[in-house]
């Protein structure tokens, strides 16, 4: 299909081929994005979870950090679990730098170690694009976000934490939908790009 958006989604580290087939299943045409010249060929870009430290150092390395900065401030970046954390304009937990993109505040690792990981049900707020009966969520050494600047918006919580937050063109979820059955969020993440696009 001529009309396929193109998503970037960063495969420097992390769990970057289950987004690509969430992003498949939502009709997009997924591309790996390693350099500055796959970046600038997608309409939007996906940061996978992983290790946050990792990734910047990655991002550095591959003279990316700056390069996907400067792709949000044109085009939709969805990031998830250590994505959120890179997108934070604050991260606590140790404090490191990020890319600043979304005005949020993350806590790294807020709900403790790996065997602390879960699965659990939430439910959407108002103009969320969870279905009716909820979506269940894969937490894996999640972060939590702390604050939620005026200009976002909370589309989900968990235990009263906001777990899918969107800002403008932008969306980060503190668990990982793309480990889910269906991939509403990456749709809801696609209808963000067309809309961009148009």
């Amino acid at each position: 299909m001529a009309d396929k958006l193109k998503i970037g989604v960063l495969a420097l580290q992390g769990d970057f081929e289950a987004h690509e087939k969430a992003l498949a299943r939502a009709g997009a045409q997924p591309i790996e994005v390693r350099t500055k010249e796959q970046l600038a060929e997608a309409d939007g870009l996906v940061i996978p979870g992983g290790e946050s430290t990792t990734m910047l150092k990655l991002l550095r390395e591959e003279q990316l950090f700056d390069a996907v900065r400067e792709f949000g401030g044109r085009r939709p970046i969805f990031g998830t679990c250590a994505g959120a954390i890179l997108l934070a304009r604050r991260v606590t937990n140790p404090v490191q730098e990020s890319l600043g993109v979304m005005d949020i505040d993350v806590e790294r690792n807020a709900y403790g170690r790996q065997l602390d990981s879960r699965i659990v049900r939430i439910a959407g707020e108002d103009g969320s694009p969870l279905p009716a009966e909820g979506l269940e969520a894969v937490f894996i050494r999640a972060p939590i976000i702390r604050r939620v600047g005026g200009g976002a918006r909370v589309l989900a919580r968990y235990n009263g934490d906001p777990v899918l937050v969107e800002q403008g063109r932008h969306l980060v979820a503190t668990f990982h939908p793309e480990l889910s059955e269906n991939a509403p969020i990456h749709s809801f993440f696609l209808e963000k790009v067309r809309k961009e696009r148009l």
